[in-house]
């Protein structure tokens, strides 16, 4: 049995593929009427509308019931709203856990905790300490929702420091038209997705300026960079910034017109607020606050992130667009290799 917390975008794609290749499902929504709301309309009209829900997916709202005797549970939230799913399902999860050596929790959250700078799955083992490490996963990659939720073929990371348990879990969840690889790399993988958002606003601010492929295509090439400086300074692997969930995720989502965070840019490029911006939005753009940590993460870790940090000031100090262009153009130059994370 596979639960699926959380009702986005994301979280309805996976529910409706999983269940749909002849998976077990359970749903869990926030609360009874969110649950039958979508049992009543049999898709969900706020996040992914036109997708029917299979009749197969059992939609629920009791945790308890939700995740009784279940071997793989998907935690597909926001990352502001992880710490409080965590502790709203920390009995059940704690009782899985323990009664099974077999039982993983995956993350498909690609953000990062702002007060702390966490990738989700060290937040994770925060909150539920007597988690073994290696029961807890990331699943990262180029996925964009709607394209996999209509059946087009797409690949994906699954990382964890347990090898078997990790090739049980890919066993799940890998389907005919969505290939999954495995890592060990939990950290490089979640960094990878959480960052590439960060670089997405930057790429459609560069679209909404109309500075050019060769513009963006520099951009992109300096951000892979600093994502994988800073991965490095956490402990993660550098090659892994160049595989599926680094450099195969930036390319989805800053090339896609579906992509929330390319979006952000192209707005913020047209001289919108970002309040306006984000509170005309469905979905959350998880590139905004992952700015804000990747930047206090870099600070503290001193590792320099040119690109992000002028980001930042655009978002939250009152830089605009164009100033924070020109002062990327005008920084000294320098070996394009010198950075630790290629060294």
């Amino acid at each position: 049995m596979i639960t699926i917390v959380g009702t986005g975008t994301w979280g309805t794609t996976l529910a409706v593929q999983l269940a749909q290749a002849g998976r077990a499902v359970r749903w869990l929504a926030r609360d009874g009427g969110e649950a039958a709301a979508l049992r009543r309309a049999g898709e969900n009209r706020r996040f992914l509308p036109g997708v029917p829900i299979p009749p197969a997916v059992q939609i629920m709202s009791d945790p308890v019931e939700a995740l009784a005797d279940c071997s793989l549970v998907l935690l597909v939230v926001p990352s502001e709203a992880m710490r409080r799913n965590l502790r709203w399902l920390a009995p059940q999860l704690r009782a899985l856990a323990a009664n099974s050596a077999d039982f993983a929790l995956v993350s498909a959250t690609k953000g990062l905790d702002v007060a702390s700078g966490a990738t989700m799955s060290a937040l994770i083992r925060d909150e539920l300490t007597e988690l073994p490490p290696g029961m807890v996963l990331a699943l990262s990659g180029p996925n964009l929702a709607r394209e996999i939720a209509e059946g087009r073929p797409a690949a994906a990371v699954l990382a964890g420091t347990d090898a078997a348990l990790t090739r049980q879990a890919r066993a799940l969840l890998m389907l005919p038209r969505f290939r999954i690889y495995t890592s060990g790399d939990v950290a490089g993988v979640e960094l990878g997705g959480a960052l590439k958002n960060v670089m997405a606003i930057v790429a459609g601010i560069c679209d909404g300026l109309g500075l050019g492929d060769n513009a963006k295509a520099a951009l992109l090439t300096r951000g892979v960079a600093e994502m994988a400086r800073l991965g490095v300074a956490m402990g993660a692997q550098p090659l892994t910034f160049a595989g599926l969930a680094g450099l195969g995720d930036l390319m989805a989502t800053c090339a896609s017109r579906q992509s929330r965070n390319r979006h952000v840019g192209e707005q913020l490029a047209q001289g919108k607020p970002l309040d306006d911006i984000l509170s005309s939005m469905t979905n959350v753009a998880e590139g905004v606050p992952t700015t804000r940590a990747a930047v206090g993460l870099a600070r503290r870790l001193d590792v320099e992130l040119p690109i992000t940090e002028l980001l930042y000031n655009v978002l939250f100090s009152g830089t605009t667009v164009t100033q924070a262009a020109a002062e990327l153009l005008e920084r000294a130059p320098r070996d394009e290799l010198d950075a630790p994370a290629f060294s």
